[in-house]
């Protein structure tokens, strides 16, 4: 019977040359709820990871079936143990999974990143507060004085000219007319006739420009940054989301800082809110069933476009925590001359600017809503 089977199978190699050196159809996991890198839309795969992927698989001619895990910790132990062929996703090489996992050539690097979200209100309190701070007092007093003064020069050297007329009550009223004329700038034809009062008006120009130009830069800068500040919550660095409750994906670098940072904590601990997708931590953001969600930046900048096209009001309070590079996971047994293919394919699609515009593609408003 022996004889019989591997008879057939050498007249199978002969009539049919190519049987014997047909590519292993290879077995690709992908997790779902992970956009852009990788999610399900009407029963298809799309994303940064899965886009790029079929690109080397194209390009390789490489077949492959493709299978979805509940966790990214679940897929990468299924590669490990050989029930996966390669995982797909913008999967962080920490180094403990670089102890424990073999990976591909790494086609970018990201760090993670904390959302957070503030009601209109919350943003107009925040607003107002940052406004009444002593620099800005001080720039538009400045400003004011620098203005009263030139007044007082004015109405000098315009004495003879225009004096003032009926009293004290008219006195005022001149002044203050004076002082209105410098401070906006039209009408000065009618309280200046010398040539130093319209020295002095030009004086006056100059000070309003420059003041402008001040109060302007300021609002920009610091009162922008104050109300991004007080927006996100006052959280300046990881440990201050203990004592939150913070929405992460399972099995994630992630949920790995969370635990890190409740481990050497003695105080507050953060509160791990379990995710299936980061469109369900947005979900709850906004409904402020958690205080913040932490999950990797091109994924909450992606987030962050889709949501502010509903009207949420979200901000990233944090970003590039922990960089790392992103890449593919290969099985222990996957064949080097096949890992060595896909490397290069990723190298090659890296260079030409492939993975670049996949990932701008990924991130333009207008995709897809995150799920």
């Amino acid at each position: 019977m022996k004889r019989r089977s591997w008879g057939l199978a050498l007249v199978l190699a002969i009539a049919l040359p190519g049987a014997a050196t047909a590519e292993p159809v290879l077995r690709v996991g992908l997790v779902d709820g992970s956009p852009p890198c990788s999610y399900r839309e009407a029963g298809v795969w799309r994303g940064l990871a899965v886009d790029l992927w079929n690109r080397v698989a194209t390009l390789e001619e490489i077949p492959y079936v493709v299978s979805q895990w509940p966790s990214v910790r679940q897929m990468l132990e299924a590669s490990r143990e050989g029930r996966l062929d390669v995982a797909v996703g913008c999967i962080n090489v920490s180094p403990d999974r670089l102890r424990r996992y073999r990976f591909s050539l790494p086609f970018q690097e990201d760090g993670l990143a904390v959302m957070v979200v503030k009601s209109r209100l919350d943003l107009g309190r925040s607003f107002l507060s940052a406004l009444l701070t002593p620099t800005l007092l001080q720039l538009l007093g400045s400003y004011l004085l620098a203005i009263a003064v030139l007044t007082g020069i004015t109405l000098r050297l315009e004495v003879h000219h225009h004096p003032a007329r009926d009293g004290r009550r008219n006195s005022l009223r001149h002044v203050s007319k004076v002082f209105q004329v410098l401070a906006t700038g039209p009408g000065s034809n009618t309280i200046v006739t010398t040539t130093r009062g319209n020295g002095v008006v030009i004086l006056a120009y100059l000070v309003r420009i420059v003041s402008a130009s001040l109060l302007v830069g300021y609002l920009t800068v610091n009162v922008a940054g104050e109300i991004q500040g007080r927006a996100s919550g006052d959280i300046r660095s990881p440990a201050d989301l203990r004592g939150l409750r913070v929405g992460v994906r399972s099995g994630t670098v992630s949920e790995s800082l969370l635990k890190e940072l409740n481990a050497t904590s003695t105080g507050p601990k953060a509160t791990i809110v379990p995710l299936a997708s980061i469109g369900e931590g947005g979900a709850l953001l906004a409904e402020r069933r958690i205080d913040a969600l932490l999950g990797d930046n091109l994924q909450l900048s992606y987030l962050l476009l889709q949501e502010e096209a509903k009207g949420f009001l979200p901000s990233l309070a944090l970003e590039g925590i922990r960089p790392e590079s992103q890449a593919f996971a290969y099985a222990p047994a996957l064949p080097e001359a096949t890992a060595n293919r896909i490397d290069q394919a990723i190298s090659a699609l890296k260079r030409s600017g492939v993975v670049s515009e996949l990932r701008q593609q990924a991130t333009t408003r207008g995709n897809p809503q995150a799920r």
